[in-house]
């Protein structure tokens, strides 16, 4: 019998097992495809997961710059994950399984989990980790879903200049000259950068046959094709927060998308310890009680609250013409980094969260502001000055 099971094996789920294997726990992952290499590029600000590992980190680029209708120098450190590095780091402790977990049956003392080729095992806990398909607590969300699309395309270093010229930047976003979207430009480190055409946020996503049309005309406009690697991106923005139920999801399936900007591999990977402790310390009292601590060590009130706030401001955007975006972005980027941080990674830093949004209305036009009183003034925590 194992401890906990884990379905999925990506970087949320082998975190979660490292997480659980060194609480002393007897931890199983099962993964489809243990020897697949993971082939999505991770982006992530260093001050998310300051533990990260050099062997972790592809590239560390010099400077972080966005533009809205102008540029703006970022104040902090964006890195770009060494896929290989990153599994080898969160590996170790743990067993991995080959195969997908089609059922798991609830019991008083445990689950049984049975995989789709007949086998099982007994597990203490259970947690799905199988992204927004949640195969164990509730499937994809039904419905037209927000989603943030892209279209990428990986160029050498020399050819991304010709479309921001700057050497060694990573450009977090790129709203010039662009219809409702913008471009994302990261190094990766081996003397390429991916060139990504992203639709930020909308209800349905943006068709990555669109977004991958208006790349290729943004390249042939500076005399460059895709002929390299490509990348497509689509990420559902407002999966819930979970329910009560004996199997816990975790990453992904547990809403730990970012609703305004679609991160959240670095909040998975640093969500896995404290989840791992909770489990650790509910162990003797049963397997409800150890599913219920886990889900509060998830989801506290204080997470749920800037959760709530985050929604408004996916809402906000969604609802505000193309043109006034790249200006809300300049107003944004304005902020003190502290700000932009509260907003884009204080988790469950409700007065962060909460004074960010205040000092973007307030410096807003009214053009931007009329789309913004829907923030949350309901709830007294945001009123025009």
């Amino acid at each position: 019998m194992a401890d906990v099971v884990i379905a999925g094996g990506g970087p949320a789920g082998r975190a979660l097992a490292r997480a659980c294997a060194r609480r002393g726990l007897a931890t199983v992952l099962i993964d489809p495809a243990p020897a697949r290499r993971w082939q999505a590029t991770y982006g992530l600000w260093a001050d998310e997961l300051p533990s990260l590992p050099a062997s972790a980190v592809a590239c560390a680029p010099s400077t972080t710059l966005a533009f809205g209708t102008g540029p703006h120098a970022l104040d902090r450190q964006y890195l770009v994950a060494d896929n290989d590095g990153l599994r080898e780091w969160l590996s170790g402790g743990y067993d991995v399984v080959a195969g997908t977990v089609s059922e798991v049956v609830p019991g008083r003392l445990g689950s049984s989990v049975r995989l789709a080729d007949g086998r099982a095992f007994a597990a203490g806990v259970v947690f799905d980790v199988s992204g927004d398909r949640r195969i164990l607590s509730g499937g994809t969300p039904k419905g037209s879903r927000y989603e943030q699309t892209a279209f990428g395309a990986v160029l050498p270093a020399e050819d991304a200049l010709r479309l921001v010229d700057c050497p060694d930047a990573a450009v977090f976003m790129d709203w010039r000259g662009t219809e409702s979207g913008f471009l994302y430009l990261l190094p990766l480190g081996d003397g390429t950068v991916l060139v990504e055409e992203t639709s930020l946020a909308r209800k349905p996503g943006l068709p990555l046959e669109l977004l991958a049309a208006r790349l290729r005309a943004r390249l042939a406009a500076a005399g460059l094709d895709s002929r390299g690697r490509e990348e497509r991106v689509r990420i559902v923005l407002d999966v819930g927060v979970p329910r009560r139920g004996p199997v816990v999801p975790f990453g992904v399936a547990a809403g730990l998308v970012h609703p305004a900007t679609g991160y959240s591999v670095a909040t998975s990977v640093r969500l896995a310890d404290p989840v791992a402790a909770a489990v650790a310390g509910a162990w003797d009292r049963g397997p409800a009680e150890i599913a219920t601590a886990a889900r509060r060590a998830l989801w506290p009130s204080s997470a749920r609250t800037v959760h709530e706030l985050r929604r408004h401001g996916l809402r906000a955007l969604c609802g505000m013409p193309p043109e006034l975006v790249p200006v809300f972005f300049d107003l944004f980027f304005s902020l003190p980094i502290g700000l932009q941080r509260a907003f884009t990674s204080g988790r469950e830093d409700v007065s962060g969260t909460t004074e960010a949004m205040t000092a973007l209305f307030r410096r807003a036009p009214w053009p931007v502001r009329r789309h913004l009183i829907g923030w949350p003034g309901r709830r007294g925590l945001l009123r025009s000055g």
